[in-house]
């Protein structure tokens, strides 16, 4: 028999391959609490997973973050069991945990309502009472079909059909019987807190042309102050919602007679946009780029000399006919701007030349995947490319990583997390390219003194690239700005400049988004400000309330006075109550408040109310100042 050495803690033991990993608590002394399962190298086993590697072996006990996603995939177990007692002719789709949670997917005759979801979240509780053993099989692939034919599960049944091994592993609940590969948790007594949270449809395998299931949504923590905590920030969530706040507050819109995936900017999100593409604009001129602008199709042919038609197909929409020539809505604006790099000779002293455009493209995402702003068809990218020497490289990249932070902190957001994604699978270019990119990159990261970590594998197939995430106020990180090195498309488009030597070289490209694109930064601000936006930012700055009719006079005189300022002002002389008036402007969110009554008409003050429900006084002048001093700085 075949032995297996394992390394604790230094310590070297040997076990037959083969053994259940259960048996290591014992032969490694491990007491109580026992562990949940085991991490051998980059493996994590459950105790029934048969051990057939060795290698370095740590424990995973109760409540740490690795043991979470093992509850979690048990926890979805538990659901389906619930879901199969409950509801018979459900079939099963498939059940994984998620970062947040767990989720599984039934198809069934009806869909699931709130009182099916207490109903099955009741017979969860009971199931986990009973302390139901998770039982693990390894059988053969025609066992495995027999077992899920008889139970008629088609999806279980087409999933194992493309399963490559001979032998597959299930796990058994009494009769309860699942298509896994694990790692579960011993028995179902061991899940102590745990939610459902909704219900929705979900295509199988995520294709709109196979038929939609019912998504079942759940979470599940080793702590039940730890599940209150997290149900506490998702009912946060809830409230900062963009797609809400975008309805509530009349800034945007998706509606069916124009297409999923396509925004409607309406006026109040408009001016939000107006404001962060003018600060875009003012930021970018002072740096040293050139604005250019390019058209949103392109003949066909222009994709498959990028590359994109070999690599991003399945992420473009179809072809149009025009002329008896197929032209292209642009996926990505970066061979527009290498044509017009092209249109002339280029020599050294011209570098490095930096392009940058506000470019909207399109991209097919799948119907299941659109989520507000946040992935969409049809969005503006901040999009810049910029062409450079060699020896200008790492600094072209940390001018790069300088302005990226400076825009963020500017927006409010000071906490991200970095990534250095590496070369991918399906990749253009030479190896030795590619390590010269991503020196680059990490060189400049250090330069930089930002702390990164590497994501391998993940970057795009003409270079490396560097993604920042930002965190929002509830600790939640958003991918927005991304820098790619590409010494490959150059190549691709026959790029040259001419050198101090009248030789012509080759320069290198650096594309780089800072906000990603407007649709979804728009998105991550509404929920990162609850859709109070900073007074810079805000659609109406200030609005007028008026107590009686006869302060009105007064009212306008001030609402013009702002406005001739350039101040977002609006004038509320309704004959409703001022009470009524307050409570409409903080549904808004609108900052300031001018009450004018009165005393106010009398003094000729201000008497201010933020939208915190503070009451400040000022002179109109003061006032004024105020505002323009946070419009002009900035303040967040």
């Amino acid at each position: 028999m075949k032995s297996i050495r394992l390394i604790y803690n230094d310590r070297e033991v040997e076990v037959e391959a083969g053994v259940r990993a259960s048996v290591l608590i014992e032969l490694l002394g491990l007491g109580n609490p026992h562990p949940l399962g085991f991490r051998i190298e980059e493996e994590i086993v459950d105790l029934q997973t048969p051990l057939t590697r060795g290698g370095r072996v740590e424990p995973i006990f109760p409540g740490t973050p690795e043991a979470l996603p093992i509850l979690r995939h048990t926890a979805a177990h538990v659901l389906a069991q619930a879901v199969k007692e409950l509801f018979p002719e459900a079939r099963l789709g498939i059940g994984p945990a998620t970062e947040e949670g767990f989720y599984y997917d039934f198809d069934v005759s009806e869909p699931f309502t709130e009182e099916d979801l207490a109903r099955i979240e009741k017979r969860m509780k009971e199931i986990i009472k009973r302390r139901i053993p998770l039982e693990r099989q390894e059988i053969s692939k025609s066992e495995a079909e027999k077992i899920f034919s008889e139970r008629k599960e088609t999806y279980k049944l087409e999933l194992i059909r493309e399963i490559p091994e001979e032998r597959v592993s299930i796990y058994r609940q009494n009769d309860f019987v699942d298509l896994c590969r694990g790692p579960h948790l011993p028995h179902t007594g061991l899940i102590k807190a745990f939610k459902l949270l909704s219900v929705a449809g979900a295509y199988w395998r995520g294709d709109e042309r196979n038929p939609q299931l019912q998504r079942i949504y759940g979470t599940a923590f080793f702590d039940k102050e730890e599940l209150r905590s997290y149900l506490e920030r998702l009912e946060e969530a809830k409230r900062r919602d963009h797609r809400r706040l975008g309805r509530e507050l009349e800034l945007f819109s998706i509606e069916e007679e124009v297409g999923p995936g396509l925004i409607l900017w309406h006026p109040k999100g408009a001016i939000v946009r107006k404001e962060i593409e003018d600060f875009w604009r003012e930021e970018h001129l002072k740096r040293g780029y050139q604005l250019v602008y390019t058209p949103h199709i392109a003949l066909r042919d222009l994709w498959g000399v990028s590359g994109h038609l070999d690599f991003y197909a399945e992420n473009m929409f179809a072809p149009m006919e025009i002329d008896e020539r197929a032209y292209q809505l642009k996926p990505m604006n970066c061979p527009f701007h290498i044509l017009i790099y092209k249109s002339k000779k280029r020599s050294y002293r011209e570098f490095p030349l930096r392009y940058c455009e506000l470019g909207t493209v399109y991209r097919y995402e799948r119907s299941g995947v659109l989520h507000g702003l946040l992935r969409v068809r049809g969005f503006t990218q901040d999009d810049a490319h910029i062409f450079c020497r060699e020896d200008q490289l790492e600094e072209e990249i940390f001018k790069v990583l300088d302005l990226v932070v400076y825009f963020l902190s500017v927006f409010g957001f000071r906490e991200y997390q970095i990534y250095l994604s590496t070369r991918p699978e399906k990749y253009v270019g030479t190896e030795e390219i590619w390590e010269k990119a991503e020196g680059a990159l990490a060189a400049a990261l250090e330069k930089k003194g930002l702390p990164y970590e590497i994501d391998p594998g993940e970057g795009v197939f003409y270079g490396p690239k560097i993604d920042l995430k930002i965190r929002d106020v509830l600790g939640r990180f958003w991918q927005c700005s991304t820098i790619q090195v590409d010494f490959n498309i150059p190549e691709r488009f026959d790029l040259t400049y001419m050198g101090p030597d009248n030789r012509p070289y080759r320069p290198i490209m650096i594309h780089r988004a800072l906000l990603g694109s407007l649709e979804r930064f728009f998105g991550v601000l509404i929920e990162h400000y609850a859709g109070a936006f900073p007074v810079w930012l805000a659609p109406v700055q200030v609005v007028v309330l008026t107590v009686a009719d006869r302060h009105e006079p007064f009212a306008r005189e001030m609402y013009d006075f702002l406005r001739a300022s350039g101040i977002r002002v609006e004038l509320d002389a309704r004959g409703e109550r001022l009470s009524y008036k307050i409570r409409e402007a903080q549904v808004k969110k609108i900052p300031y408040m001018i009450i004018v009554g009165d005393r106010e008409v009398e003094e000729r003050r201000l008497t201010v109310r933020t939208r915190g429900g503070e009451n400040l006084t000022f002179a109109p002048e003061e006032f004024r100042e105020k505002i323009l001093r946070e419009i002009r700085e900035k303040i967040v």
